[in-house]
């Protein structure tokens, strides 16, 4: 492999990194020099001279392989979280190296998951950096690399290819090229509309922007205890409602429909089931609350069962009510939307909904295959016709996931972490969810866990964001490296 082409690559992720220092910086200047400034500024230092070496001692080369495409995109988001955590290191209070490692991929990762007891003791500089994070790993360090590298470049191409999967790009109707700014505009634009919502809804500049870029990209990380509760206001949470909903669904199909202003992009079978699938699993967890007693009223358990549910499905983590105290039968329906989460080409992580879908047409072609045998049955998405081919990549990508899961409850059960715990962190974990349920819940934290579980989630997270694929090639690589 070509060292100097992944160094380069790679220095582009972590000059990213070192802009959003810069950024949090000046929001510690603005406060009149808080208590992280001299972690952030150290922090920029080191991220920028590690990232800008690169460029000064090699030459840049335009081509790039397969083997260094899948190293580059390892290598970016490993480095992003090393050099991530050094603003939690340096500034200290509850961040050991493992909490700083932890909260740093938990970040990039825009899994939400955090370590914080008490988040509102964070320096308003640190908490903008901890957002950025999310607002970093929801584009992708990858997707920011792509967007400086020239667009005629067969590096850009390659990596456009490997950093979205096939389900990804299905929808843009676009080339490689075109995808990753439609991706990258309907993105920031995401950003933009809710920062300013959130702005007239009442909340600071620094608790709208730092909110902004957690549900833009579906993370979850805020600036409160409480999270949305916070706030106490109905309007900042149906605007979070609507936010989470929207940065859950294909980009792609958002760009048509404004393109062509029209609505007719969005009938999609999978946002159509999609969309079903939050009606039902809402309504299903409002019934459990009113029933169980945990809510009064239909309307309230409703409209905390859908915030929770789209929540969990949009794999964003926020909150306006505490689930450690739920039945356990409405904490296995939200669970279950973090199994399955969102859409492709989306910022959400999990299995996804366009795969679930394709599970249920193959069980269905399946079983008519046995009712009826001599029929000819087809799985078609839409008006499209799914062949094996295509078909198998997905329910493969659904097996594999769920061997990793019950691999990771295994192992979170052998490092000490209790039954529900173990279950839904790992499903939580893997899908970039975040919060789980009991002590790991929505208003809790995962600061008690022990530090080899604190690990394991955090491979979890990692695996989770990059889908699984890339590090298994990267692992491969250095497998048939070993044996030659």
């Amino acid at each position: 492999m070509n060292v100097k082409t992944i160094s380069r690559n790679v220095g582009y992720a972590l000059l990213v990194s070192a802009l959003f220092m810069l950024m949090s910086v000046g929001v510690s200047l603005l406060n009149g020099g808080d208590s992280a400034l001299t972690a952030l500024l150290v922090s920029f230092l080191i991220t920028f001279i590690v990232g800008v070496f690169p460029f000064i001692f090699i030459r840049s080369g335009s081509s790039i392989s397969l083997k260094e495409g899948y190293t580059v995109i390892v290598l970016s988001w490993l480095l992003s979280f090393i050099f991530g955590m050094l603003p939690y290191a340096l500034w200290g209070g509850p961040f050991s190296l493992q909490n700083a490692w932890f909260e740093s991929v938990s970040g990039f990762t825009t899994t939400g998951a955090t370590i914080l007891e008490n988040v509102e003791a964070l320096p308003p500089s640190l908490l903008f950096w901890r957002s950025s994070t999310h607002f970093i790993g929801g584009l992708g360090v990858v997707v920011f690399l792509l967007l400086i590298i020239p667009s005629a470049s067969p590096v850009r191409f390659r990596l456009t290819n490997l950093e979205l999967s096939s389900l990804s790009k299905s929808g843009y109707s676009s080339s490689s090229n075109k995808t990753v700014y439609i991706f990258s505009g309907v993105y920031i634009g995401i950003c933009a509309i809710a920062f300013v919502s959130y702005l007239l809804a009442g909340m600071s500049p620094l608790d709208a922007i730092c909110h902004a870029f957690s549900v833009c990209a579906t993370g979850g990380f805020s600036t409160k205890n409480l999270s949305i509760a916070a706030f106490g206001s109905p309007l900042i949470e149906g605007l979070t409602m609507l936010f989470m909903f929207v940065a859950s669904i294909h980009f792609g199909l958002i760009f048509l429909s404004i393109i062509h202003f029209s609505l007719k992009p969005l009938n999609n079978p999978v946002l159509k089931f999609y969309v079903a699938s939050l009606s039902l699993f809402s309504v299903l967890s409002a019934l459990s609350l009113k029933v169980n007693g945990v809510i009064d009223t239909f309307p309230k358990a409703l409209w905390t069962g859908a915030f929770q549910t789209i929540s969990a499905a949009s794999t964003t983590g926020f909150a306006i009510a505490d689930n450690s105290g739920w039945p356990l039968s409405t904490n296995l329906l939200i669970i279950f939307m973090a199994f399955m989460c969102g859409c492709a080409g989306s910022t959400t992580g999990g299995v996804k909904a366009d795969r679930i879908l394709v599970l249920f047409k193959s069980l269905f072609r399946q079983l008519e295959r046995i009712v009826h045998p001599s029929s000819v049955n087809e799985v078609k998405m839409g008006q499209k016709l799914l062949k094996d081919e295509s078909l198998s990549p997905q329910l493969l990508y659904i097996c594999i996931y769920c061997v990793l899961l019950a691999f990771s409850v295994l192992a979170a059960l052998g490092l000490g972490v209790n039954p529900h715990s173990a279950f839904a962190g790992s499903i939580t974990s893997l899908g970039n969810v975040g919060p789980a349920i009991a002590e790991i819940g929505n208003m809790g934290n995962f600061n008690s866990i022990s530090a080899g579980a604190k690990l394991l989630f955090s491979f979890d997270m990692f695996l989770g964001r990059v889908e699984i694929f890339p590090v298994f090639a990267v692992l491969a690589m250095l497998f048939d490296s070993g044996k030659n």
